[in-house]
């Protein structure tokens, strides 16, 4: 039977990731993302889920705060909606979470790395075919100014991995197919797709959920709240497509020029959620990308 439960529901999330006695699931999700840095080896859970107050807590947004052994501080959050100001709000928390361990009369030495992981179901920056993407304070010409501030995007969508080649894709490509595809998964297509024991966990973490009462409503709460604000979401992005083609904007033509290059392309075109993210120049530029590559191709042949 399938596990029936999804990791990018925020509650399903934060108990499968941000457990206590699950710390090995988030040690292995935090190695996978972070590949070139120091390996971890050991975690502390610095917000463990904890029983509801009042009826409101189920709607609180739900991120996982932890530290390793070497002092960093380490945010992991899931968002399954583009809010127009998430790219401010991503590098304000990694900025006060930075910020937060300098006490009255400390040294700025005694500062260690912020570190921000963002799983999004949507591409913020759908122009780059990067499913993992890394930001940190560089110079313009690549040099790093500081590693000490670092914010991670996991964009699903972009995910290319099947079920065909999981099993010897990378740690990351492992971690986003399984977040996408989870609830439909059995338990032994668990153990056939990955050669990670803590994929096996973190399917029991999910599975434990719909089993216990409890936890199965504050679930379904999550996701019914999380589902009317992406209904919202594309109910106010129909409204403004309506409004863009009555201005004669010219964003939506160029959607439609993308839609058709990445047909002839043979690619899978995008669906109108995932242009959200992208303002005129960026659509510009993707379309520019796409007429490069079918003129690539023309040469080819």
């Amino acid at each position: 039977m399938a596990i029936g439960i999804s990791p990018t529901v925020d509650f399903a999330f934060k108990l499968m990731l941000g457990s206590p006695q699950h710390t090995s699931v988030t040690i292995h999700f935090l190695n996978s993302i972070l590949d070139d840095q120091p390996r971890i080896t050991r975690v502390e859970i610095l917000n463990p889920f904890l029983s509801k107050d009042s009826e409101d807590d189920k709607l609180s947004v739900l991120d996982i705060l932890a530290t390793d052994e070497h002092d960093r501080l380490l945010n992991i959050e899931m968002q399954t909606s583009l809010s127009a100001a998430l790219t401010q709000r991503l590098a304000y928390y990694a900025s006060c979470l930075y910020v937060s361990q300098l006490k009255e009369g400390s040294s700025y030495a005694v500062l260690r790395p912020a570190i921000s992981i963002c799983v999004l179901t949507q591409a913020m920056f759908p122009q780059i075919p990067a499913l993992h993407l890394d930001f940190r304070l560089r110079e313009k010409k690549g040099l790093i100014l500081t590693d000490d501030l670092q914010i991670h995007l996991l964009e699903l969508s972009k995910l290319q991995v099947t079920a065909q080649n999981v099993y010897n894709a990378s740690p990351a490509e492992r971690w986003a197919f399984f977040l996408r595809n989870a609830e439909r998964l059995t338990q032994g297509d668990i153990g056939r797709l990955f050669p990670d024991k803590e994929m096996a966990e973190a399917a029991g973490v999910l599975a434990m959920i719909s089993q216990t009462p409890e936890q199965r409503l504050l679930y379904d709460a999550r996701l019914k709240f999380q589902r009317d604000e992406e209904s919202r979401m594309q109910e106010a992005m129909k409204q403004g497509i309506q409004e863009g083609r009555q201005e004669g904007r010219k964003e939506g033509v160029i959607v439609g020029r993308i839609l058709l290059l990445q047909e002839l392309l043979g690619v899978r075109p995008w669906a109108i959620d995932e242009f959200a993210g992208c303002n005129a120049s960026q659509l510009a530029e993707l379309e520019v990308q796409l007429k490069q590559q079918l003129r690539s191709r023309g040469q080819g042949e």
